[in-house]
């Protein structure tokens, strides 16, 4: 409120980095516990895929369930290519079974690039929204921020350490907690404000949270934790689950691009071809 700028890219900056927290804050603890000795390539991973798919899947179509969601053309021509070719990005660098430390800086550089161009062309976007209410204090601002991070740095260590707990208990992959459970659980934030802003009637900003979360869970956890010490990127996933995001994503943009908006039993589509991706996931455990 305090910046004035349009609700889109408040989706798409300011609520996408909020909420995308537990997923970098997942990464980073993962990747300390590798300089340690650990291995949690497979949870660093399945997090950022898992997210982005609850959130493309899941979140997005429940939403279009609930609201009408629409986007101009020029913005879903925009980020949805921003989106795409993170994914392309982020399957490229993997294709050797490692993300480098030189990829890791790689995937942080694009998304700091895709950053600065959004706020340096965000007053195209429409209108600054409009004060419904007071902001708060600056200075109670930036506590709810300060305690918001020490929360979310103390549950990703709790995380990261009980999903290899659970895995090793079950004797599951700790790949497939990471990409249902903490995915889901992860996506849970870009949940509740999507479904805020489709009951406050802000179609774009609850689109625009889970298209800037998606281009940051594909780049930023992945390329953080790389940049600390080389992750290795399953064959699995890049050959299962990223495809499959990346064409669950394509869908989701064709529905938003023909119609200029999803509607009702596009998004059903959409929510019915992530539950069968889960369903499928769990029966093959």
């Amino acid at each position: 409120k305090r910046l004035g700028i349009s609700e889109f890219v408040v989706g798409v900056a300011i609520l996408a980095l909020g909420s995308d927290l537990p997923e970098l804050a997942i990464a980073v603890d993962g990747a300390l516990e590798n300089v340690l000795g650990g291995s949690t390539s497979d949870v660093i991973i399945g997090t950022a895929i898992g997210s982005g798919l609850g959130q493309i899947g899941f979140v997005l179509g429940v939403a279009g369930l609930i609201g009408y969601l629409t986007l101009p053309l020029r913005i879903i021509n925009q980020h949805g290519a921003a989106l795409l070719g993170s994914l392309l990005l982020l399957g490229f660098v993997g294709l050797d079974g490692v993300v480098s430390r030189t990829e890791g800086w790689s995937l942080i550089t694009v998304y700091a690039i895709y950053f600065v161009f959004l706020l340096a062309d965000s007053k195209s976007y429409g209108k600054k929204d409009k004060e419904s209410e007071e902001c708060l204090p600056l200075l109670r601002s930036w506590m709810f921020i300060a305690i918001g991070l020490a929360v979310i740095t103390i549950s990703a260590e709790f995380t990261v350490d009980g999903v290899i707990g659970v895995a090793k208990w079950l004797q599951i992959e700790e790949s497939m907690l990471a990409l249902l459970v903490i995915g889901m659980g992860t996506s849970l934030p870009e949940l509740s404000i999507s479904l805020a802003a489709v009951v406050k009637r802000r179609a774009r900003m609850s689109v625009g949270n889970v298209v800037g979360s998606n281009i940051f869970d594909t780049l930023m956890p992945v390329g953080v934790a790389a940049a600390i010490i080389p992750v290795d990127f399953d064959h699995g996933m890049l050959t299962r689950e990223l495809p499959f995001l990346f064409f669950l994503t394509l869908v989701v943009l064709v529905f938003f691009r023909v119609k200029r908006g999803l509607q009702k039993y596009e998004a059903a589509i959409i929510l019915a071809l992530y539950c069968s991706y889960a369903l499928l996931k769990i029966s093959s455990a």
